[in-house]
């Protein structure tokens, strides 16, 4: 099973209609559907239900884009907190939440692409991901 993981950012960009970022995230997203299965996690799935005040439309929308849910694989789980304690131990405060490094690993434990604008915590934690940027 390849793919690749879509972030909230560049979902959120197409589904509230972003002034800044939506034709470059709907094209991006367009190329990849044609040869690539886009998939969302369960951490992606509650960030983007900020844009949403049913589930059934947000459910809606994702079928309609063609996103599939993948759960997180406990690898990936174990991964994402020892990358955060690292970024905590360098940082030490917050700026970069825990959800964002399940996503950076569940890409880096299947060995996905991610599709993103989040460009700099992902290169610096996750530097075997191959990111999609603008």
């Amino acid at each position: 099973m390849k793919g690749v993981l879509v972030d909230s950012n560049v979902i959120l960009d197409v589904f509230l209609n972003d002034l800044n970022w939506a034709d470059w995230s709907e094209t991006t997203l367009e190329k990849y559907f044609h040869h690539t299965t886009l998939y969302i996690n369960s951490i992606i799935y509650s960030e983007i239900s900020i844009g949403f005040e049913l589930i059934e439309d947000l459910e809606s929308a994702i079928t309609k884009a063609g996103f599939q849910m993948l759960e997180i694989p406990k690898e990936a789980l174990f991964l994402a907190g020892k990358v955060y304690f690292k970024y905590k131990r360098r940082k030490g405060v917050k700026r970069t939440p825990l959800p964002d490094f399940y996503i950076g690993a569940q890409a880096a434990v299947l060995h996905w692409d991610l599709f993103t604008r989040d460009v700099s915590m992902y290169r610096s934690y996750f530097p075997t991901v191959r990111l999609i940027t603008p």
